[in-house]
């Protein structure tokens, strides 16, 4: 009977321990996708985009996941208005045609508890290729003032700018471009 017992309470433990996939969405005051590159050799420059929206799907019993990011390729801040004008140009981003830079993942990859990558399409310029994001870091706890889950995280790939038809310049300025995700997100 102790074992019948042990087993129907182990079986209860694993049954509560399956959660099911939790939704968030960004918080647009902080989540925000940066990109850098080296202008030739002289320096790396530094840049983000002012308006990234983002809804994930996240089991972390499951390790699986899913998230959908969309950016504002009009919002690039360079810090610059001049050279802001410049990128959303044909040359760069063509913004005027393509407003928006998307990703879309296919598959969440765990390391144990731990998320590692996310593999996913991302586009730009309308091209669409596939790009694996290194998470560097995920915290998921109450948000202290909003008083329900939040998880953030931050997440980075590189690409080669001219694969998506934005290689002007290259290689004087770098093609190599370093893409950088800072996203929080509130439980829906």
């Amino acid at each position: 009977m102790k074992k019948i017992l042990a087993l129907l309470i182990a079986a209860g433990i694993s049954l509560s321990a399956a959660a099911a996939p939790e939704n968030f969405t960004s918080d647009v005051n902080h989540t925000f996708a940066r990109f850098e590159y080296s202008h030739f050799g002289y320096s790396t420059q530094q840049s983000r985009f002012n308006n990234t929206s983002a809804k994930i799907v996240l089991d972390r019993a499951g390790k699986t996941g899913s998230v959908e990011a969309v950016i504002d390729a009009k919002s690039v801040d360079t810090g610059s208005k001049l050279f802001d004008s410049h990128i959303q140009g044909e040359d760069f981003l063509d913004t005027a045609k393509f407003p928006t830079i998307t990703y879309k993942s296919t598959k969440f990859n765990f390391n144990g508890d731990t998320l590692a990558s996310i593999d996913g399409s991302l586009t730009i310029k309308g091209v669409t290729k596939p790009v694996t994001l290194t998470v560097t870091h995920l915290q998921c706890m109450d948000h202290p003032m909003m008083k329900k889950l939040a998880c953030g995280a931050n997440a980075t790939a590189t690409i080669k700018r001219s694969e998506f038809n934005a290689g002007k310049y290259a290689p004087y300025v770098g093609d190599d471009v370093t893409l950088t995700f800072a996203v929080e997100a509130l439980k829906d």
